[in-house]
């Protein structure tokens, strides 16, 4: 059985690319994001992924993330989600979209044998739609989960690089022995921005593997929303990707 290191709530959006109002599929979407916020705690934390979907199940993909934020209230989370403006020499005045939810649920960060899994299963949208297969979005789903070393080099075009490595703690940095990578216990590891980790699909039922009871998490995450604990506005963004999983 896992023994259970974290749990909260979990949220994921899509910012779509610049100039696109409406997003028909992946290849309109700029990046997918990641927020979880921990029930024993008040802060939040962002991450990116860099595939713009999470890794399939059936094929154990290896996608790379990183942490991009750490705060202590949503309202600082506002500046990235919100809708952009840049100015360019050659076309102007150009925007990027605000990001748009996707889902939201419950999260467990769990040591299982030798290795960490995150898991986490969705309470909305009630049936995942185009949106969510679209960004490999399950139901429910588990993933082994490793952070990198910093101090240890990363290949070519991989990788966080100059002043947005992390440096983390000393305990921490300990905990990886010299080796490149470590799981992510303590889940503290996601708390200092910068830091880089590894999903791998591992299990499309967390509960069966992991043998810890989501859809108690779940209920317990009921009394949050995406709109309510972070904040943001309805009419700022379409909410039909969350409540119906059709793009927006």
């Amino acid at each position: 059985m896992a023994e259970l290191l974290e749990d909260g709530d979990i949220y994921f959006l899509y910012r779509p690319r610049v100039q696109e109002e409406h997003v028909d599929s992946l290849a309109e979407v700029q990046r997918l994001l990641v927020i979880m916020h921990p029930w024993q705690g008040r802060h939040l934390r962002l991450l990116v992924v860099g595939r713009k979907r999470l890794p399939g199940i059936d094929e154990h993909d290896r996608f790379w993330a990183f942490v991009d934020e750490v705060v202590d209230r949503p309202e600082q989370l506002h500046e990235t989600l919100r809708a952009r403006e840049y100015r360019t020499k050659t076309r102007g005045g150009r925007e990027q979209p605000p990001a748009r939810p996707a889902a939201e649920g419950a999260y467990v960060i769990a040591r299982h044998d030798d290795h960490t899994h995150l898991a986490y299963e969705l309470e909305l949208p009630l049936r995942p739609g185009p949106a969510q297969h679209g960004l490999s979005i399950e139901s429910e789903a588990s993933y082994i989960v490793t952070v990198k070393n910093p101090e240890a080099p990363s290949p070519p075009g991989v990788g966080l690089r100059g002043a947005r490595k992390v440096k983390l703690p000393a305990a921490l940095q300990r905990r990886f022995h010299g080796r490149r990578f470590a799981p992510v216990d303590p889940p503290g590891f996601l708390d200092h921005p910068g830091t880089e980790i590894v999903l791998i699909g591992a299990a499309h039922d967390a509960s069966e593997e992991l043998r810890i009871d989501l859809d108690a998490e779940v209920e317990r995450a009921e009394r949050s929303t995406i709109f309510g604990d972070l904040r943001i506005g309805r009419r700022e963004r379409p909410v039909a990707p969350l409540f119906v999983g059709e793009w927006a």
